[in-house]
């Protein structure tokens, strides 16, 4: 990051701050190294005599102004707070060494649902097992452990089946990292052994699921999608892989992760969307939902913490859904943003996802961000009296065919939908939390200079992003955590007068506002149009945002989706109403034909 001076110098140039030789002063006064030393690296100072000069370079960076006599003060003064910075920087911490500070969601008088956790799904009839493979490699969730329970299908059988698509569908995907087929094998032995004797470990009983590679397996490798930790093996399980095993379910393998959890770039290619190989199937749970959408797995486990779930579902056309933050451990899997990170299913239908919730929800004491809670769900207690709002501007100019359609139908269902608003916020300031939380965690990148290891190397990549961030501001970032109380506050009396809220994923700033505030959002198919290849997703202002779509090239067809917004730790209700949109779209069960 910091480490070669060319580089950086030229970072510093694009922010306005003048020749390189102001640039080493400025670095001076943000106590990082020297950008004119050959090696240069954040935390070691070359020169430690603060000049003027250099706190007024800082000043620019920083959007500050002070007088001459205010910089003369200060060059005298710094050198503890300096100090101090460096101390911090030579101290490594593991990535998984939690933060004090403990983000919940939970606003004054909130009030936890009480009782315990209940799972009732569709009473619907799962149907004959079909005779072509393909189609059982397509059925959601839901329909292949019926096939299981009934002793029609073996999880052996779909084992193999999924891995005979994984062999011959991979290598155009890209959405498997590593595969484990003799551990998955067995898994699968063992769970129709169960089934022959009578025992079920519940819903997910012997189905194969692919799991995020940013979660640790004992024994396999857990590369976090970047090239520093390719060949990192971690020596025990992530909590959420044993509360799958525990439940019967197989571990194909784990899928492809953006670097570092960003995007769907890894250290072995680029994961493709199975509705248009030519572009990539969005982040940074990139791998789950290709492998979901593709029919490489029952369902998959992905994180998210700013669209990392919601966005590769609408990129690909997968059902996904992010839990309430705290209610799924992360325990085992890398930090990116400790007060933001949150874990989910992405699945082929809104029921599988409430399957796949129910086994892995829960509090843990390993996670220090986990918050113990009930989850209920009945998929026959109906929609009736249920309050959905959704955002006038939402569903304005920018809006799609799709999207004017799903608001439609939300209508038919005979709900009560009425118009919403939120106040005027600075909604977006809040990115600077993602970057300091991210590169606070993952400092060793920088102070290792391994971040020019990283493929992805664009401004909006982490490596830039990443520099960029060692010039935010403390006091700013203290400001910051306040603005999000007032964001909390603003959701919170939002879902006093709704249950639900419904728009497209980018809704105004609901992709940034619910991830700070830890609301749950399910993501759907809704629809499909016809579309050019598009390019990858980065983070910005205002979140995450997609380049536009060009105009030249084949048109492809390719799903979009809707967006559900429910209360904090009540997912049922969005869930039940997720189940109702599913059926009224009838868009679910199309399947992608692979095209070159």
């Amino acid at each position: 990051m910091f480490t070669h001076a060319a580089n950086f110098s030229a970072h510093i140039a694009t922010q306005g701050s003048g020749s390189p030789a102001r640039a080493g002063g400025l670095v001076r006064a943000m106590g990082m190294g020297d950008a004119g030393a050959a090696h240069g690296v954040v935390g070691t100072m070359t020169d430690d005599r603060l000049t003027d000069a250099d706190i007024a370079a800082a000043e620019r960076v920083l959007g500050l102004a002070l007088t001459a006599s205010e910089r003369a003060q200060m060059a005298g003064n710094l050198d503890g707070q300096i100090g101090g910075a460096q101390q911090i920087r030579a101290y490594r911490l593991p990535n998984g060494a939690p933060m004090a500070s403990r983000f919940d969601p939970r606003p004054p008088g909130f009030r936890m649902p009480s009782g315990a956790s209940s799972l009732r799904l569709p009473d619907a009839d799962p149907g004959p097992l079909p005779a072509a493979d393909e189609d059982i490699a397509f059925a959601p969730a839901w329909r292949l452990a019926a096939w299981i329970r009934a002793g029609k299908l073996t999880s052996r059988r779909l084992t193999e089946l999924y891995f005979d698509r994984i062999a011959a569908l991979n290598p155009k995907l890209e959405c498997f990292a590593v595969v484990t087929p003799d551990l998955a094998l067995a898994e699968a032995d063992a769970a129709d052994a169960l089934t022959r004797a009578g025992v079920s470990l519940g819903p997910l009983h012997g189905l194969p699921y692919g799991l995020k590679d940013l979660f640790d397996t004992a024994g396999i490798v857990t590369g976090w999608g970047a090239e520093p930790y390719r060949t990192r093996v971690p020596d025990s399980d992530a909590t959420i892989v044993t509360l799958l095993r525990r439940a019967g379910a197989v571990l194909l393998g784990k899928t492809t992760v953006g670097a570092i959890a960003y995007n769907d770039i890894w250290y072995g290619g680029e994961t493709r969307n199975p509705w248009n190989l030519n572009e990539g199937s969005s982040g940074s749970s990139a791998g789950s939902a290709s492998a979901t959408a593709g029919g490489l797995c029952a369902f998959s486990i992905g994180t998210e913490t700013l669209g990392s779930i919601t966005s590769p579902s609408q990129r690909c056309g997968t059902t996904g859904l992010r839990p309430t933050f705290g209610r799924v451990s992360r325990a085992g899997a890398m930090a990116l943003c400790p007060s933001l990170d949150k874990v989910g299913p992405i699945c082929r239908s809104v029921a599988d996802t409430a399957m796949v919730l129910a086994a892995i929800n829960g509090g843990d004491a390993a996670d220090r961000g986990s918050i113990d809670a009930p989850f209920t769900f009945d998929a026959g207690a109906g929609i009736g009296g249920l309050r959905v709002g959704y955002l006038a501007d939402a569903f304005g100019d920018g809006a799609t065919a799709v999207d004017h359609a799903a608001l439609a139908a939300v209508r038919r269902l005979g709900v009560s939908v009425q118009e919403v608003s939120l106040p005027d916020l600075p909604w977006f300031a809040l990115m600077n939390i993602v970057y300091a939380e991210a590169t606070a965690v993952h400092k060793n990148l920088a102070l290792d200079g391994l971040d020019d290891t990283l493929t992805w190397q664009d401004d909006g990549a982490w490596p830039n992003t990443m520099r960029k961030a060692w010039f935010l501001s403390a006091v700013d970032h203290v400001e910051l955590d306040r603005l999000r109380y007032q964001v909390m506050l603003a959701l919170d009396e939002l879902f006093r007068s709704i249950d639900v809220l419904v728009g497209p994923y980018s809704t105004g700033p609901m992709l940034v506002a619910s991830n700070f505030t830890g609301h749950p959002c399910l993501h759907l198919r809704a629809g499909f149009e016809m579309l050019h290849t598009r390019h990858r997703g980065t983070l910005s202002a205002k979140g995450v945002s997609f380049t536009a779509a060009g105009d030249a090239g084949p048109l492809y067809r390719v799903p979009q989706g809707i967006s559900l917004w429910g209360r904090l730790f009540d997912e049922g209700p969005m869930l039940a109403l997720g189940l109702a949109l599913e059926r009224e779209l009838g868009v679910a069960d199309d399947r992608p034909g692979f095209p070159d």
